[in-house]
């Protein structure tokens, strides 16, 4: 594979405060760095000042100053924060133009290929690669499709791998399926405890999912795959971190796989000259060169 680009300088990450409420954001995402190593400073302001709002309101704290403090000294503030920070979890099927992009890519990506791979890079919890293991299960390809799911932090990583499906929110969820194209009944796929408040994954299907603590901003590329979904988490990336880690993508995409973005490639970017959308007005790309 080529050499992944550097990682963003600090010079990039550098963003000048006009406010004494932007220097207290700075500041908290600085300590979060330094003092545990996750690095959120190349991500868009507005998206994080507007989690870090909510995170404080939830925690009843009046400055952002009050929950850097609070995250310096307290396990589980620091937890909250970084889960706030981190891509929204996803319910199953909870995106009808998502599962419709699947179907429609899923084979034409990976019939070639002797042990397809799936990147779910920065993946929305477990919910999003179930939704994955199924859909490979209709498309007959799951017994040799090895889907990677990678998440932020190992706290996370143990989070994804324990859970299980409330059966409360069930009917939720079949809803979802149905109207994503679903067939049949989504408890099918799943194992429902002895108690029955809860279900796991059937294991022919769980297998096929392997958990991975990464990081987007850090690290390097670590396989080759014939799709990568980073269409989830993209949106909060500012302008040098988006870049960086599109360079990675391509670093890790075999040619004829699928890339799938949030929004159009810049044309500017050497980038583009490489994929071609899969549908007009959608920002699922194959990588034709």
């Amino acid at each position: 594979m080529a050499a992944l680009m550097p990682p963003i300088s600090a010079a990039v990450r550098r963003h000048s405060p006009s406010s004494v409420e932007e220097l207290e954001l700075e500041l908290l995402l600085e300590a979060l760095f330094q003092c545990y190593g996750y690095d959120f400073r190349g991500y868009e302001r507005a998206v994080v000042a507007r989690k870090v709002l909510a995170l404080r309101a939830q925690l009843g704290l009046a400055t952002t100053s009050a929950l850097q403090s609070r995250v310096l000294h307290d396990y589980e503030a620091y937890s909250a924060l970084q889960r706030a920070l981190y891509v929204a979890p996803a319910l199953m099927f909870d995106d009808p133009l998502e599962v419709s992009m699947l179907r429609l890519s899923l084979g034409a990506s990976l019939y070639g290929a002797a042990l397809p791979r799936i990147w779910l890079a920065d993946c929305a919890g477990a919910q999003q690669a179930w939704t994955l293991a199924i859909l490979l299960e209709q498309e007959q390809l799951a017994p040799r499709t090895e889907i990677y799911a990678t998440v932020a932090s190992d706290t996370m990583l143990a989070a994804v791998q324990q859970a299980t499906l409330p059966m409360a929110r069930l009917g939720e969820l079949q809803a979802n399926y149905v109207r994503s194209g679903g067939i049949g009944k989504l408890i099918d796929y799943f194992d429902v405890s002895a108690d029955g408040l809860h279900a796991v994954l059937k294991p022919h299907l769980n297998s096929r999912i392997t958990w991975a603590q990464y990081n987007l901003v850090t690290d390097a590329s670590f396989n080759e795959f014939q799709m990568i979904l980073g269409h989830r988490a993209l949106p909060d990336f500012g302008p040098a971190l988006r870049k960086r880690v599109l360079h990675l993508f391509d670093d890790s995409l075999v040619p004829f796989g699928i890339l799938a973005l949030d929004r159009p490639l810049d044309q500017h970017d050497p980038l583009s000259h490489r994929y071609k959308p899969l549908l007009a007005h959608q920002f699922w790309y194959k990588r034709i060169a």
